[in-house]
């Protein structure tokens, strides 16, 4: 099992919960953050030493205090984990259901399980935990069935949730093709745009685009 782990977690009682199952499987070193940035400086503190850290188990949302923070979700923290610790295995365990997002953490950035928080959570964590020490793949609580293959998760382009934000934000034509102007994103012709939302409306099967922007969130994709 492992030896090392790293759980970031900013609510107590959940990280006692997740410390509690850690110590019931007789891991010798658990440490526990409530900040992102405090996180990467334990990672980068332990490779510094020679004693890194096997796992990291993180929450996707921290809420903001008086603190002043630089990496403020997990995903973030993921991602600066990977610039430093590429190879550390980690495990995401969160409230967050949207199977787009979720198949972004495993495709972008790496992550080897997802534990959905709910009634049954701590005993998924528990066989996520053992399955990702036994390097099994794409691990899934079991109350999240989605196929990893769905077409409609594999063809959204950056470029289309680009779109799609500032659609759900009340952007209109003209007002998207002036954002992606100023942020050197192309096509950012109006034409094209809009020829864009057209085929995202009939590649979701939305009347239109209010339709279509409710369809884009129960996918997580906004």
């Amino acid at each position: 099992m492992f030896k090392k782990v790293l759980v970031a977690e900013d609510l107590d009682s959940i990280s006692i919960a997740v410390v509690k199952v850690l110590e019931e499987l007789n891991i010798p070193v658990i440490d526990h953050v409530k900040y992102c940035d405090e996180g990467l400086l334990k990672v980068k503190k332990a490779l510094n030493e020679k004693e890194p850290y096997d796992l990291l188990i993180t929450d996707l949302s921290f809420k903001t205090d008086h603190r002043k923070a630089n990496i403020e979700s997990g995903d973030d923290l993921i991602e600066a984990i990977n610039k430093v610790q590429p190879q550390l295995k980690k495990i995401v365990f969160s409230i967050e259901d949207k199977s787009y997002r979720i198949k972004t953490l495993f495709d972008e950035l790496g992550i080897n399980a997802y534990v959905s928080k709910g009634r049954n959570s701590i005993e998924e964590l528990r066989i996520a935990l053992e399955k990702t020490f036994k390097n099994e793949e794409r691990i899934l609580s079991s109350d999240l069935n989605f196929n990893f293959n769905d077409k409609s998760l594999i063809e959204i382009e950056s470029y289309d949730i680009s779109i799609l934000s500032l659609l759900a934000k009340g952007y209109i034509l003209e007002n998207i093709s002036n954002e992606f102007k100023e942020k050197s994103i192309t096509p950012n012709g109006t034409s094209s745009i809009e020829k864009r939302i057209n085929k995202l409306k009939i590649y979701f099967k939305a009347n239109n685009n209010v339709h279509l922007i409710a369809i884009a969130k129960d996918f997580g994709l906004v």
